[in-house]
């Protein structure tokens, strides 16, 4: 099965919250008009795969601190080629970004959508949760200018509605 078809399968399979409904559609709409809606080169916009990166025991989130969006965000990226799944391109963005191995997704498919503009285009983000191992540690990628973990609380003062939304949707999945 190509990464293609496993998003189609992962956005119809998708039980995410009810007022998601309509963006879930629009990611289907998209790939059916866009064979090459899984890639950076797609100019009108791609499916993406991130993935908050939480330590539950801890009650915090490890975020970066995006060099080209200069804001703080879960982990994530583009799909490559490389990617079997949109799960697995989002737990390597995880493990890459973060620098920490034995990242583990929570079941269930993913936690929320959500699409946004980027400097290249469009990006259709498909967004997971990633729980962190005991004692893991945290490693600066060269796609961050700061990684740094927020408490529950401290995220909405640093994030914006998105990431809050995607910490309030993984919190209650926990």
């Amino acid at each position: 099965m190509s990464l293609y078809d496993d998003a189609v399968l992962v956005l119809k399979g998708h039980e995410g919250p009810e007022e998601q409904e309509e963006l879930r559609q629009a990611y289907l709409d998209h790939l059916g008009a866009h064979p090459d809606g899984m890639w950076k080169a797609c100019g009108d916009g791609h499916i993406t795969a991130s993935a908050l990166v939480i330590d539950p025991e801890r009650g915090r989130v490890l975020l970066t601190l995006h060099k080209k969006m200069r804001m703080w965000l879960q982990m994530g990226g583009h799909c490559e080629p490389a990617d079997e799944t949109v799960r697995a391109a989002a737990l390597r963005e995880a493990t890459e970004e973060s620098g920490i191995g034995g990242l583990a997704l929570l079941p269930g498919g993913p936690v929320r959508l959500d699409r946004h503009p980027t400097p290249c285009a469009w990006h259709y983000d498909v967004q997971y949760a990633a729980l962190a191992p005991a004692g893991a540690v945290e490693a600066i990628s060269d796609e961050s200018l700061d990684l740094r973990w927020f408490a529950y609380d401290e995220v909405a003062g640093v994030a914006d509605e998105s990431v809050v939304r995607l910490l309030r949707e993984t919190r209650a999945r926990l």
